[in-house]
């Protein structure tokens, strides 16, 4: 029989639970767009109802490995988040802000 989780954090050194927050950080810090959605308890169904489109297609957008930034855009703050683009260099990051909608 399977137990909750929080009956297992309970029983986890403080070290071990400091480790598991650590992944999970790590983890939630890099993923496909299926896994985030997932991550925010949110169904292709639901996410359709949100982009006024077909469950098929959000589908497909999660299959993409190209796609518009505005397509891009949508879908996460479809989830309530918010899009910024960031060029990384040795000097510093640079947020892109061509991107942003037209007032």
């Amino acid at each position: 029989m399977s137990k909750p989780f929080n009956t297992l954090r309970k029983k986890m050194s403080p070290s071990a639970r400091k480790a598991a927050a650590e992944k999970t950080r790590l983890i939630l810090k890099d993923m496909p767009l299926q896994e985030l959605r997932l991550a925010h308890h949110m169904s292709q169904e639901h996410m359709a109802k949100l982009l006024h489109t077909k469950q098929a297609n959000i589908s497909r957008i999660e299959r993409r490995t190209d796609m518009y930034i505005s397509t891009l855009r949508s879908y996460i703050e479809a989830m309530g988040g918010q899009l910024d683009i960031v060029a990384r260099f040795c000097t510093g990051d640079v947020h892109i802000n061509q991107f942003k909608e037209i007032e």
